[in-house]
């Protein structure tokens, strides 16, 4: 009786150490599911969605350009298409229904075109910008 309750005992202790190291890991390594903190202790909108997050000051500055031109209504540099609906066909962010998102032109330096750099806003504040026409996003902190 005493050895089945020290193998037991010992099994317990075991699965503890092993959860207590895994929660650990996540911690130390910040990969845990909890949302990015502003400093102000608030969630940075969209950084639930699993996508890293990088400061607006860390983007283009054309990036901060474009974000102040939205904060303020505009004017756009291409008004039949900054603040268009963006219909997240590549299923890149986390989906929403049709005219949740909508995307603006994030000027590149000599493209003739509107190049491939846009940021894309949604309604519950989320910000997001992508380098490469929406091949890849990651969640913008307008605060930082």
């Amino acid at each position: 009786m005493l050895n089945r309750r020290r193998i037991t005992v010992a099994l317990v202790a075991l699965i503890v150490l092993v959860l207590g190291g895994w929660l650990l890991k996540d911690v130390l390594t910040g990969t845990g599911s909890a949302p990015r903190t502003q400093p102000t202790g608030q969630a940075v909108a969209g950084s639930g969605s699993g996508l890293a997050v990088e400061p607006l000051s860390g983007l283009p500055a054309e990036a901060r350009t474009t974000w102040e031109l939205i904060e303020n209504g505009g004017p756009f540099p291409y008004p039949g298409k900054d603040g268009s609906v963006f219909g997240n066909r590549e299923k890149l962010l986390p989906q929403k229904a049709s005219g949740y998102y909508h995307e603006y032109t994030v000027p590149t330096p000599g493209s003739l075109d509107r190049g491939p750099r846009r940021l894309v806003t949604g309604e519950s504040a989320e910000l997001y910008y992508t380098a490469d026409h929406y091949e890849s996003f990651v969640v913008v902190d307008p605060q930082r």
